[in-house]
């Protein structure tokens, strides 16, 4: 196990874990319910430690994996990016931790980003929520793909 807050390179550098992802966006700027108790004084948790995984599909492009988008799923890209020097987008795939509403506010600048960001998929999963999902599904629907438990997908060269 290696323990690092910064990129971490595998497989040749064609695999990257991604560490401390930078919130860079005027939107992103994580969950404003998230808090935990330090000595019995609550704090608001930035939940910095959370990353993505990302892989440089050959001919493709770039496909990044979030596990719940604490950083923002748009955040995730653009570091994905400046980090493997990579410009095209493949997929973006995984939790975008949109649901609740204290996130609502942030679903149309996300779908906006996710819109520039132009990827061949889109394929938003489990705390994405209901509503960004329809979003996505509608403002994107030639890129989306609806992803269910026991949903097999392959990125190939």
């Amino acid at each position: 196990m290696v323990e690092t807050e910064e990129p971490y390179p595998l497989l040749d550098g064609d695999i990257f874990f991604l560490g401390e992802i930078p919130r860079v966006t005027d939107f992103e700027k994580g969950l404003p319910i998230a808090y935990y108790q330090k000595k019995g004084e609550e704090r608001w948790d930035d939940i910095a430690d959370d990353s993505s995984i990302i892989a440089n599909v050959k001919g493709k492009g770039l496909v990044v994996l979030s596990g719940c988008g604490h950083s923002g799923i748009v955040n995730t890209v653009m570091y994905s990016k400046e980090i493997s020097g990579v410009d095209n987008v493949f997929g973006v795939m995984g939790g975008f931790h949109l649901s609740g509403l204290e996130m609502a506010s942030v679903i149309d600048p996300t779908v906006r980003g996710l819109k520039q960001i132009d990827p061949a998929y889109v394929i938003p999963t489990h705390c994405t929520g209901r509503d960004a999902i329809l979003k996505i599904e509608k403002e994107i629907p030639d890129r989306f793909l609806l992803n269910m438990s026991g949903t097999k997908l392959i990125f190939a060269a």
